[in-house]
């Protein structure tokens, strides 16, 4: 875990028709706040790709039902969320990040520079960055 000197950790569940972050306290998992493309705001988007004919590939990106657009959005929400409880910093797990395919990687980038604007550290997106979507950088970190 990359958390070091923060102590909650950033979490993503991604799926082909929504992205959920939630920030939890790993001491005992208890969720401290949380944001998802599921919320009231993304509702009328979501309808509208499903209404239309022909129906999008299921999957992450233009064609899907989220892209980086939504992505970014959920990642500003979480980050005035986060600031309301007061917490200023996060970490996320470098190797479970590094896991996803490239193309998740590249679709959740957008999310972590949204918290950062907000005013929270994310510690590790920076890394994350770097590695310029590599799978071989995968196997110098663990």
């Amino acid at each position: 875990m990359s958390a070091g000197k923060h102590h909650h950790l950033l979490r993503l569940v991604l799926s082909c028709r929504k992205i959920t972050a939630e920030v939890i306290n790993p001491a005992d998992s208890s969720i401290i706040a949380m944001a998802s493309s599921t919320e009231q705001e993304f509702l009328a988007r979501t309808s509208v790709k499903l209404g239309r004919f022909p129906r999008p590939r299921q999957g992450i990106g233009p064609w899907g039902l989220w892209d980086v657009n939504v992505a970014s959005r959920v990642g500003e929400k979480l980050g005035l969320r986060l600031r309301e409880v007061g917490v200023s910093g996060v970490g996320i797990d470098l190797a479970e990040e590094l896991s996803r395919p490239i193309r998740h990687r590249y679709m959740v980038l957008p999310l972590f520079e949204s918290v950062r604007r907000v005013g929270v550290d994310v510690d590790g997106a920076d890394k994350l960055g770097e590695m310029r979507f590599s799978n071989e950088t995968a196997a110098v970190i663990g």
